[in-house]
């Protein structure tokens, strides 16, 4: 309890003190520095995570292309084996009938 005390005290102290160099000039001018560093680094994370999410969705189609061919592939030989064997069977059928 006594940590969080100190830890509110010093955020409502951090308040204080950014409002008091707040309302000098130089000090005005190094806090709009820092909050358009703060501004710029955001911006830069912001774009590289849309970069990165737009490269995992790429990742992803192609993948899923790559499942559904293989899958229509495996389908039609799978056809194409079960045709085999109906030929093979059917053919057997009129030897035996024969």
């Amino acid at each position: 309890m006594k940590n969080l005390l100190w830890f509110l005290l010093g955020i409502a102290g951090g308040f204080v003190l950014a409002h008091l160099v707040n309302k000098d000039p130089r000090g005005h001018e190094i806090l709009a520095d820092v909050d358009a560093r703060i501004t710029e680094f955001a911006d830069r994370m912001g774009d590289a995570y849309r970069e990165q999410e737009a490269r995992f969705a790429g990742l992803v189609d192609d993948v899923r292309d790559a499942a559904a061919d293989a899958a229509s592939s495996a389908l039609a030989a799978a056809s194409d084996a079960a045709g085999n064997v109906a030929d093979t069977v059917g053919d057997a059928a009129r030897k035996l009938a024969d």
